[in-house]
């Protein structure tokens, strides 16, 4: 099995080891761990409160082996309206196996917490967040795969956590996965959701809509930010992609592997 999407203290907001994760993902019985540390960005943040030094990440990972366990470099990078060419920077410092997009932000508020939801309507701020996906991934091309698209599901201060309809964004939502398939960019199945808003970030529905539309390039990760969370669901999560895709892929060099289910 796969695990795609971990964060160790190299990102600001991880808590163990890259020892103690990939320990836990060799107790797991994984196959292949991807490490994708933060590199957030935000105008109203110093800039080490969000990303690391290559230094950090090299010092990190360059020489970590565990038998049996293939270890790949990565990074999730924070999409924004204006950081184009700030992630196309930092990216060139490291030559990384897989770089997930994500959004966090939204005109540079955090999502996650209540502060940002405060007085908002909830479903007008899902909408916002979807567009705001969409429009980052017209504007970005530095990424392999889009991170949690329904991430907005399980934020904390999200006043009515639920498992988000595709319905009640579709419009929006097959505009996002479009410009994915056109720029041949994949989609994430992220495990995080599931003890904590019921479901995939995306589930099942979202994920027969992405491969309707002629997607196919597909990845699991748990986001695990302590070793406890290591590999958590991806056994699940592979099942579903091999049920709606037949396949589920890790990546190399920034290309994608196909591995049939």
């Amino acid at each position: 099995m796969f695990d795609y999407h971990m964060h160790t203290v190299v990102s600001y907001d991880g808590h163990h080891t890259p020892t103690q994760m990939t320990q836990a993902a060799a107790e797991a019985g994984l196959r292949e761990i991807c490490f994708t540390d933060h590199l957030d960005y935000q105008l109203s943040a110093p800039r080490e409160n969000t990303t690391y030094t290559p230094e950090a990440y090299r010092a990190a990972y360059d020489d970590l082996r565990v038998p049996g366990l293939s270890i790949r470099q990565g990074a999730e990078v924070g999409l924004a309206y204006w950081n184009k060419d700030e992630i196309s920077h930092d990216l060139a410092q490291y030559p990384y196996d897989f770089v997930i997009g994500s959004v966090h932000f939204i005109n540079d508020e955090d999502v996650y917490y209540p502060e940002f939801w405060e007085g908002r309507d909830f479903l007008a701020t899902e909408r916002m967040y979807f567009e705001e996906t969409l429009r980052c991934v017209e504007l970005h091309d530095n990424f392999d795969v889009l991170g949690h698209l329904t991430y907005i599901s399980k934020v904390k201060g999200h006043p009515s956590p639920r498992i988000i309809p595709v319905e009640d964004h579709k419009e929006v939502i097959a505009e996002v996965m479009k410009a994915l398939i056109a720029k041949g960019k994949g989609m994430e199945i992220n495990t995080s959701g599931v003890d904590r808003c019921g479901d995939f970030l995306p589930g099942i529905p979202y994920l027969k809509l992405y491969k309707d539309l002629g997607g196919s390039i597909v990845t699991v990760g748990s986001d695990a930010h302590t070793s406890d969370r290591v590999g958590q669901y991806v056994t699940d999560g592979c099942s579903l992609a091999r049920e709606i895709f037949g396949h589920v892929c890790t990546f190399q060099n920034r290309e994608p592997i196909f591995h049939k289910l």
